[in-house]
């Protein structure tokens, strides 16, 4: 193998070495990103949960009773 060949070998292997570090932090902010939405969305859930809970309590509280 000629040197100029091992020199664009080496210099292909680095450039994807550099690529695949990238892509790892990329992927790494996206899980974080996940991460917070699905906590974000869980407590949303939850809350709306509560909201409907309440409703549903309240209005039980305040319906007439059948014979009026």
């Amino acid at each position: 193998m000629s040197e100029e060949r091992l020199i664009e070998i080496e210099s292909k292997i680095a450039y994807q070495e550099d690529t695949v570090q990238e892509l790892n932090k990329v992927i790494y902010q996206q899980q974080k990103q996940i991460d917070r939405l699905e906590a974000i969305c869980n407590s949303l859930i939850n809350h709306v949960r509560d909201l409907s809970d309440a409703m549903a309590a309240s209005s039980s509280a305040n319906e007439k009773p059948p014979h009026y």
